[in-house]
C-alpha cells in the first residue's frame, strides 16, 4: 500500500481529473481527496495551477471488487 502524497494542481484541473491522473481512478478518492482537504472546494470546480492537493493513505490503496459469477 502507498503511503500518503502531495501533488500540485495543473492550471484549470478538477478534483476528478487530478484523482484520475494520479491513480487512474476516481470514484471514492475524489471524496477521500476532499475529507483531507477540507478547503479545496472552496476554490470552485477548476484548481488554480500549485494548488496542493494531499492524497490521504485511503484513495491510494487499491480498489477491490468481489466476483459476480453470473451462471452458478
Amino acid at each position: 500500500m502507498a503511503g500518503p502524497f502531495t501533488d500540485l494542481a495543473l492550471e484549470g484541473e478538477t478534483v476528478d481529473a487530478i484523482c484520475w491522473r494520479n491513480l487512474r481512478r476516481s470514484a471514492p478518492a475524489i471524496e477521500q481527496v476532499l475529507k483531507a482537504n477540507p478547503n479545496l472546494a472552496d476554490h470552485g470546480p477548476f484548481l488554480p495551477r500549485g494548488t496542493p492537493v494531499l492524497f490521504p493513505v485511503t484513495a491510494t490503496a487499491p480498489a477491490t471488487s468481489a466476483m459476480i459469477n453470473l451462471w452458478n
